[in-house]
């Protein structure tokens, strides 16, 4: 048999035809066994001459049912409960409809017994056919999964609708590498039931035994829009068991009830944030950018390039992006020409040092809104290199804050740090002087000016998360500075939408991004070892470092006076901090004479006198590593 004779022997009305003679003999022979049980196995003469026609009309009858109904047309491998109702309602319509067509034609009838036996019979034999293939191919896959090499033994946690339809999706899924053993899920309801022919096993809280009995190696989270607390609980009691894990998005709420295998991803450090997902209102962003030339420096770093990122999105009159760092800026640039071909995105190498290099990018492009994201953010280098932290974030913020109101800019942003309250680091001095720099020079410019003040973000380039990642990947450790450290982090395009919409939103001269409760540092540390499927401390050795110079245990957003006056809207809380004192400058001046003499000990001392809350390290060196 050729190509086109397999077509055309497989075409849809084959297929509906065999359908349909199957569905005769089925029916016949439901016809005969409801009879004969009637009958104790011996057809009176009455019976017997009674049976061709009504069988003729029954056949005549329930094919007629079985095509408006559409069940001549069968997926054997995507039929459920719906195709299962439609199956009952036509039968029940083609008995009703046989009563009815054998009283208009005057058929002799077989006794009411023999006709409800036989609906009963179809209705099983039709189902058979057309359910027991797709059951025989589910369990066979089934089976084959639970013995190939390298499967995983996976349960899912949750058995709502998510659960359902993944699980379907993996069942019916010929090469998928996954053997489900059952599920979990926190409704007592639906503990002991059976979806899809797998076992509800127990609570969330059974995780640890489950997963030790039925050696499973893999769970997949199958509620959308899980809260942080509840991932960070599920990962706490899975901490000892070596699993790994996977999650559907977020997003699945909105998919109109539709998941698949392909959607699941790993559990990242982003689900583990102690807030709900911050959202935007795209049309106020794009209000605020639209047809406004935009200036970016340190657009080559994490936040820099996000901001670049967004505010192209919304149809910018152009953009300029600064940065001295020039294989990142051109790859960017590249990356921003090639998604958003109409914007004049002009790329600048240039040093925030050079005041009069700013000026002359100020006087060409004349932006109207500058965000400035250039800075030195090491701390323990900077702790070494105190002069080049004052250089690059005291005065060059000053230089390109001067640049913005030469040319006349309608807005600066400034991205500033939780570390500028209460600092005892330089890199937080540093910052914390540069919002009181663009605040002296905010007294008599035209410009508005704004400091954006938040935490950590994940992912950028001077997280932890990445170094935590690269540690997990060397096979360890994992090094922490205390057990008890803790930061604020918040994912960098949402910090990036918070500033662009506290920026430009004409808040107030000091904006904080509300970040949610701090997270701790070896707590998001075990749970990431936990995610990759090893044990902390046990595959995964934690080794506490102790605090390096400038570090602190903890952060804060505001400091005592600043919390006073403060706003909330939107996660932004607004705040009025103290005005820099009047021999402000003078004491400038002495800080940029220490920081170009190189003297760490008297760029120190400049900064004490010009922050008194600045609180400098007192060793260079960190404590020796103890063994978590």
């Amino acid at each position: 048999m050729d190509a086109a004779e397999g077509r055309a022997w497989d075409s849809p009305r084959l297929r509906s035809l065999r359908m349909l003679v199957v569905d005769t003999a089925l029916i016949t022979a439901s016809l005969f066994f409801a009879a004969l049980t009637r009958f104790d196995g011996v057809l009176p003469a009455q019976a017997r001459d009674a049976f061709p026609s009504a069988l003729s009309l029954l056949l005549g009858v329930r094919l007629c049912a079985l095509v408006w109904f559409g069940l001549h047309r069968w997926s054997f491998r995507r039929s459920g409960l719906n195709e299962a109702v439609r199956l009952v309602m036509a039968n029940l319509v083609a008995s009703i409809g046989f009563e009815l067509f054998r009283s208009m034609l005057f058929v002799e009838a077989l006794p009411g017994q023999v006709i409800a036996l036989e609906f009963f019979a179809t209705t099983t034999l039709l189902g058979i056919h057309r359910f027991a293939p797709r059951m025989v191919r589910q369990w066979y896959l089934d089976q084959r999964r639970s013995r190939a090499d390298g499967v995983q033994r996976t349960l899912i946690v949750g058995a709502g609708s998510a659960g359902d339809l993944l699980l379907r999706d993996l069942m019916r899924t010929q090469s998928g590498s996954w053997h489900v053993i059952g599920l979990v899920d926190d409704d007592p309801g639906k503990q002991g039931t059976f979806l899809n022919g797998k076992p509800v096993l127990g609570p969330i809280d059974a995780l640890p035994e489950l997963i030790k009995k039925h050696r499973v190696t893999l769970v997949l989270i199958a509620i959308p829009r899980l809260s942080p607390e509840r991932t960070r609980h599920l990962l706490s009691l899975c901490r000892h068991q070596s699993v790994s894990f996977k999650i559907i998005p977020a997003s699945f709420a909105y998919l109109d009830q539709k998941v698949t295998a392909a959607m699941l991803h790993d559990l990242s450090p982003e689900h583990l944030l102690p807030r709900d997902p911050i959202s935007f209102d795209r049309e106020e962003v794009h209000r605020l950018v639209s047809g406004r030339r935009i200036l970016v420096t340190g657009g080559a770093g994490s936040i820099g390039s996000e901001i670049a990122r967004q505010v192209a999105g919304h149809a910018p009159a152009s953009l300029v992006v600064v940065d001295i760092n020039e294989n990142e800026l051109y790859l960017l640039v590249r990356q921003l020409q090639a998604r958003y071909p109409r914007l004049p995105v002009h790329s600048i190498v240039a040093d925030i040092r050079d005041l009069d290099r700013m000026m002359r990018i100020g006087k060409e492009f004349a932006p109207q809104y500058v965000f400035h994201a250039a800075a030195h953010k090491h701390v323990p280098l900077m702790e070494d290199s105190p002069e080049e932290a004052i250089k690059n974030n005291v005065f060059g913020t000053q230089n390109v804050a001067r640049m913005a109101d030469a040319c006349g800019a309608e807005r600066f942003i400034l991205i500033s740090t939780d570390k500028a309250v209460k600092p005892s680091s330089v890199m937080g001095a540093s910052k914390r002087l540069a919002e009181m720099v663009i605040r002296d020079i905010a007294v008599n410019s035209r410009t508005t000016f704004a400091a954006i003040r938040f935490g950590n973000v994940l992912g950028s380039a001077g997280s932890v998360v990445p170094l935590f990642k690269q540690q997990i990947q060397a096979g360890g450790p994992v090094t922490v500075t205390h057990p008890d450290c803790t930061r604020y982090f918040m994912i960098i395009p949402e910090a990036v939408g918070l500033v662009v919409l506290a920026g430009l939103g004409g808040y107030g001269e000091l904006c904080i991004l509300d970040m949610g409760a701090p997270v701790r540092i070896a707590e998001l540390a075990a749970n990431m070892i936990t995610m990759t499927g090893l044990v902390p401390d046990k595959d995964i050795p934690i080794v506490y470092t102790g605090l390096r110079p400038g570090e602190k245990l903890e952060e804060t957003l505001l400091s005592e006076e600043e919390e006073l006056t403060q706003h909330v809207r939107n996660r932004i809380k607004v705040a009025r901090s103290p005005a820099p004192p009047p021999d402000f400058q003078l004491q400038l001046k002495r800080l940029d004479r220490a920081a170009k003499s190189g003297d760490a000990h008297d760029v120190k001392q400049a900064l004490q006198d010009l922050l008194p809350t600045y609180t400098p390290s007192l060793s260079r060196g960190a404590e020796k590593p103890v063994s978590a």
